[in-house]
């Protein structure tokens, strides 16, 4: 039989009433089904398909999610972790709706932000207050909860991670309860939560102990970098905030420092990113890759050639850098004194194997603090950074250096790839069962756990 614009009309009406007396109808199902929309990291190492995406607009309505709602919870800032922190099937929550700054203190030099406060959002209103973050890391795009549940951090010997300078937080938990904390309220809860990996509960606010503002005079120099190694605790010492970035398949790095000043003679920023010296390297990696010494001697010629002018800036403008070009990143933090020689370790390898990267490293310094799960915990750390560009693959690349950092008892930043789980790392924390035992008082269900979480902890899904 013919079909015919008729009998199609007509079989459409027919559908259409039999939906609307059945719920089971193929046409309502598909009306009703929820949009899934996929997540992305900044890198787009990390992806996940989410049952659903919420931004709440208000604690009350965090705490009625998690109160009334089953299955896994993840909290999200802005996507800059590598590691896989936030995957899940599950709810994703973001705070992007809770930023800004709540208020502040002008005789403690505290303020209050939302969470979900972008870093590259509180400078300015801290200056206009009165204060100044105490240090920066060097890009400034994650969220403040993001920052602080990851222990990132700057450099500079006498300067602690973000964490370390939380003063005050408010957590709510899996049971919706809602918790101020800080050193006289909760403060067991408080200590832990100041780098929690988001598996204690949704941080709303966060209160930070600051300075007043000041000015920074940024150098930048390119030495051989075992010129750097010899004098490294001379530089470290004499300036407010050092560290280097050694270029690989070279012998030479960028050196940078950032001392406090009081010139007035501002000479701010340039605008842009790195895609010129990215794509400099690139070339020289695709072109003079397979003959090592050529590519050295390439390498060494062209970075002493590049031109890094002086900044002088307030220091929320001064920190921060462009990275617009992707990447992917592992970072261990060694004890201090043993920085130069895993360093050179790693460059040795790199030049002996020739290994497929051409990202340069990093080298920082960072001051011990008390939290149990921050890298820093107990010691004083040199933080060493690892890149691949991400349309290399990464994986060779980092299981081949991985090793060096065991060797010398690193302990991986949280937000960076790493590929240790509960059995290594309860070893190198020595807060590490207070922790556990702590996440699992508070969310006994396991519903801020995904895949990656519950290998870190050493604990299995519930949901």
């Amino acid at each position: 039989m013919a079909v015919t614009r008729r009998t199609v009309l007509k079989q459409l009406s027919t559908a259409a009433a039999l939906g609307a007396v059945t719920s089971w109808s193929p046409v309502s199902a598909a009306a009703r089904r929820r949009r899934l929309i996929p997540w992305s990291n900044w890198s787009g190492g990390q992806r996940c398909i989410p049952a659903q995406r919420v931004a709440p607009t208000s604690e009350a309505a965090i705490a009625d999610l998690l109160e009334n709602s089953r299955g896994v919870v993840r909290p999200v800032g802005a996507s800059h972790s590598f590691s896989a922190l936030v995957p899940t099937d599950g709810t994703l929550v973001s705070l992007a709706q809770l930023t800004g700054m709540i208020g502040h203190n002008p005789d403690t030099l505290e303020a209050e932000f939302w969470a979900g406060t972008p870093m590259s959002q509180m400078g300015q209103p801290l200056h206009e207050a009165g204060q100044a973050l105490v240090n920066m890391a060097d890009i400034d795009y994650q969220t403040l909860a993001g920052a602080i549940a990851t222990s990132t951090h700057g450099t500079g010997i006498d300067y602690g991670s973000y964490s370390a300078y939380v003063s005050g937080l408010r957590l709510i938990t899996a049971s919706g309860d809602v918790l101020d904390c800080d050193a006289e309220n909760n403060p067991e809860i408080f200590s832990a939560a100041r780098v929690s990996l988001g598996a204690l509960g949704v941080i709303t606010r966060i209160r930070m102990k600051n300075r007043e503002p000041f000015r920074v005079h940024e150098q930048t120099w390119v030495q051989d970098t075992n010129e750097l190694l010899e004098d490294v605790d001379r530089l470290r010492k004499e300036n407010d905030r050092f560290e280097f970035i050694p270029i690989l398949h070279s012998d030479v790095s960028l050196c940078v420092t950032l001392n406090e000043t009081n010139d007035p003679n501002t000479l701010p920023k340039e605008g842009g990113g790195d895609g010129d010296k990215v794509s400099l390297l690139r070339n020289v990696h695709k072109y003079a890759g397979g003959f090592p010494n050529a590519r050295a001697s390439l390498v060494n010629t062209l970075a002493k050639q590049m031109d890094f002018p002086d900044v002088i800036d307030q220091s929320y403008k001064v920190f921060a850098n462009v990275r617009d070009q992707r990447f992917n990143e592992m970072e261990y933090t060694v004890p201090a004194e043993a920085g130069p020689d895993c360093l050179r370790e790693i460059m040795a390898l790199v030049r002996k194997k020739n290994l497929n990267s051409f990202l340069p490293l990093e080298y920082r310094y960072i001051k011990a603090d008390d939290i149990p799960l921050s890298m820093f915990s107990g010691r004083d750390g040199c933080a060493i950074s690892v890149h691949q560009s991400f349309e290399l693959d990464y994986h060779n690349f980092f299981a081949a250096v991985e090793p060096i950092f065991w060797k010398y008892e690193g302990r991986p930043h949280w937000g960076k790839l790493h590929s240790l789980n509960a059995a290594q790392l309860s070893k190198l924390y020595p807060q590490w069962q207070d922790f556990t035992a702590l996440r699992e008082e508070l969310d006994p269900d396991g519903r801020f756990l995904n895949g990656h979480l519950a290998s870190v902890f050493g604990t299995r899904m519930r949901n």
